[in-house]
């Protein structure tokens, strides 16, 4: 019988200085097509009728359905250690926020 290993590949990243600091984001606007998911990262100020893009994401459907794991995954760690989470009822929200 024939024993499967399982490697585990280890991938480098590098971060340059500018992007290491990134960006505040507190409206995000995800569109789609059949092969991608496109996700804007935006910063609006209060009493500012214009906002300006930050980040744009562009990647598979595959890849933002594991992003999508990884995400609850991190948010359910999150609250494990810090408490849930509240967000405040539609007609208390600012009109910023996610869209989706």
């Amino acid at each position: 019988m024939e024993q499967k290993k399982e490697t585990t590949q280890q991938i480098q990243i590098e971060i340059d200085d500018l992007t290491a600091q990134g960006v505040y984001s507190n409206l995000a606007v995800i569109s789609h097509s059949k092969e991608e998911f496109i996700i804007d990262f935006i910063f609006i100020q209060p009493q500012v009728p214009k906002a300006k893009v930050r980040a744009r994401v562009i990647t598979s459907p595959q890849h933002i359905k594991r992003f999508l794991l990884a995400l609850q995954d991190n948010i359910k760690k999150y609250e494990e250690k810090f408490g849930e989470i509240k967000i405040e009822p539609k007609e208390e929200q600012p009109k910023i926020g996610f869209i989706h």
